[in-house]
């Protein structure tokens, strides 16, 4: 039986904790501020990034990983017999997916199936969890990948961010240009669709906002058993995103629940505040279990 190895990005942002349970591989993105480079969640954290990002004169900006991180990342997993399952963040919002493509070409022997998430940060985190859990449970590369899009079929995420501000600037705006020179104090409510950003609809207040990602996640789940996962991300804002998570698990009662930031990659486009609530449902299968 083969050895599957899961490579993931730096944007799915996993806890170091589960990175060692399921022996998943991360290869980060990378955020430039004026002169400094620094490799996502590695050289800066989310602690660092929000706090310095609150005084910064200079905003950051970011790039995809480069050919040879995942060329070195693919080359030693060959090595050591691993057939190569890899899921990164939308194709859309990163060329990641195109250097993971460039660098499986270097290492021509190797067994390597590459997967665009079309989406990113909690979705993507749990797809590659998914992925783990299903190779360490005796499913094959082709099993694991089927799988893996299964999951992706059956995932949402919906968020709410304090301002376009970030997302214009950085070009990954979508469909929600729509809603820029929104009235101040409303707040845009944003999901994917086929891998990019698009506009849902604009809310009064950030608590309002917050309570209609709730209700977003209930109509998406209705009628669906069982809701697999559902996850917070926010932008430093914790104790918002901790409240949303206690009430999510209350009311969808899933079978796995996620709090989480977002990486500095992805903070720099959505900007401070922002907190969404992604789900996986209708998924009845061994293979998600841990």
């Amino acid at each position: 039986m083969s050895k599957i190895a899961v490579v993931t990005d730096s944007t799915a942002y996993l806890s170091e904790e589960i990175i060692s349970t399921y022996g998943i591989t991360v290869v980060p993105l990378v955020v430039i501020w004026g002169e400094e480079t620094f490799l996502d969640n590695i050289d800066i954290g989310p602690k660092e990034f929000y706090e310095r990002l609150s005084t910064a004169d200079v905003m950051p900006s970011t790039s995809q990983p480069t050919v040879q991180a995942f060329a070195d990342v693919f080359k030693k997993l060959h090595a050591e017999g691993y057939d190569i399952l890899t899921v990164v963040i939308s194709s859309a919002l990163s060329g990641t997916l195109d250097s993971a493509i460039q660098a499986k070409k270097m290492v021509p022997d190797a067994n390597i199936t590459l997967i665009d998430s079309l989406c990113t940060s909690l979705p993507l985190a749990f797809m590659a969890i998914a992925a783990a859990r299903a190779a360490q449970n005796g499913a094959t590369l082709e099993e694991c990948t089927k799988f893996v899009e299964t999951v992706r079929e059956h995932t949402q995420v919906f968020f709410a961010v304090e301002t376009l501000e970030f997302l214009h600037r950085g070009g990954r705006i979508g469909g929600a240009s729509r809603f820029l020179g929104t009235a101040l104090g409303l707040k845009p409510i944003l999901y994917f669709e086929e891998g990019k950003i698009e506009a849902l609809e604009k809310v009064r207040t950030s608590k309002k906002a917050h309570i209609r990602l709730v209700e977003l996640v209930e109509a998406g789940v209705d009628g669906k058993s069982p809701v697999n996962f559902v996850g917070v991300v926010h932008a430093d804002s914790e104790e918002t995103a901790s409240e949303l998570l206690n009430l999510a698990e209350e009311k969808f009662q899933p079978d796995e629940l996620m709090l989480a930031s977002l990486s500095p990659v992805i903070g720099t486009h959505t900007g401070p505040g922002t907190i969404g609530i992604a789900y996986v449902a209708g998924i009845d299968s061994d293979l998600l279990k841990g």
